[in-house]
């Protein structure tokens, strides 16, 4: 119990740091108006394994998440990235220390034991899985909400742009941040994005870092989007600010392309 109390207070004590030092920032996270989200990636291999990390998600995990009153809940495949195949999951919540301890709450949960036996109990001879990878974040101040595409409701053509930013240090990580949230929402709005959340990685890999989805019909809209943002003026003169300008406050990108699973609520 203390264990986990000291992880609860040092995530805590992470959010408010990232988030920065002003109040508003303080009282958004100290009264839970933004959610905080676990973003997780399933290493996969080609077959049977697909078929049984699928169908846990939708007859296990996502019920049991329900049932704690958390989602929506995105399922992706992973369509263009390095090492293919992969689900990832977007877990969100009102609360870090749900995130935090989700597995050891999960294993309390007689009913989702049940469903996911297959999985939870696999064996090295038919691993369910090969290894997975958790992140937990912090939704931006500016964007506090998982927003779904409004083609998720129906079931219709969407996919999704899953893109990390890395920064030299946790001060031009910080300064990234402020760049959103001086600007750079709007900016996405304008050109006519979906963007369904923005994310401060609090614990992760390669920190320190933040992660943002967008949402479009297919691919062409995806080009044309950027291609109006590159040119929009805003975008331009933002980008030419000195204080975002004068070193490189991103120093690695990684964009995935992901597709919803059936099962996905976003």
């Amino acid at each position: 119990m203390k264990r986990r109390r000291f992880i609860t207070a040092s995530i805590a004590a992470s959010t408010l740091a990232v988030a920065g030092k002003g109040v508003g920032a303080s009282e958004a996270a100290a009264n839970g108006h933004r959610e905080y989200y676990q973003l997780r990636r399933y290493n996969l291999i080609s077959g049977q394994q697909l078929k049984v990390t699928e169908n846990y998600f939708s007859g296990a995990l996502m019920p049991a998440l329900a049932r704690m009153g958390m989602g929506p809940v995105g399922a992706f495949k992973l369509d263009i990235g390095p090492e293919t195949p992969a689900y990832y999951l977007l877990i969100p919540s009102q609360s870090m220390e749900t995130l935090a301890q989700l597995d050891l709450r999960l294993a309390q949960d007689s009913e989702f034991l049940k469903a996911a036996d297959t999985f939870w109990n696999a064996t090295s001879a038919a691993p369910a899985y090969q290894r997975a990878e958790i992140s937990l974040l912090a939704a931006f101040e500016g964007w506090p909400r998982v927003t779904p595409p409004a083609t998720a409701a129906t079931k219709g053509k969407r996919l999704f742009q899953l893109r990390t930013y890395e920064s030299p240090s946790d001060g031009e990580h910080a300064r990234k941040v402020e760049m959103f949230h001086s600007g750079e929402f709007e900016i996405f709005l304008s050109a006519g994005f979906h963007p369904v959340f923005f994310g401060d990685t609090l614990i992760g890999t390669r920190m320190p870092n933040l992660t943002y989805m967008l949402s479009f019909a297919d691919l062409a809209e995806l080009d044309a989007k950027w291609d109006v943002f590159r040119n929009d003026p805003a975008w331009k003169k933002l980008s030419a600010n000195p204080r975002y300008a004068f070193d490189a406050i991103v120093t690695n990108i990684t964009n995935l392309i992901l597709s919803p699973l059936d099962c996905s609520q976003i």
